[in-house]
């Protein structure tokens, strides 16, 4: 699995492109109206992309998402390194 300073800039980086600012590590995104719970699905995906990693949606809520170490949290809760697509 990554280690938790790769998840950790990933998701500050990755937070803040989508809120279109800087995101400080404690701010909260959602709970403050930074992003909306639509832009969570843009999240995931970015983050994704990005680790190389699925994050099962299913069973996520908002609050999450909601800051930094939430993000870490969650990554690190449930995150699974990505299928090979061209495996079968």
């Amino acid at each position: 699995m990554l280690d938790e300073v790769t998840i950790r800039n990933a998701a500050r980086e990755t937070a803040s492109d989508v809120a279109g600012r800087s995101v400080d590590e404690g701010q909260r995104l959602i709970s403050s109206g930074l992003i909306d719970s639509l832009s969570i699905f843009k999240l995931v995906g970015k983050l994704e992309k990005r680790l190389n990693i699925e994050i099962p949606t299913h069973s996520l809520q908002p609050d999450d998402f909601d800051d930094i170490q939430l993000i870490v949290e969650t990554i690190r809760r449930v995150g699974r390194p990505a299928r090979d697509e061209g495996a079968s």
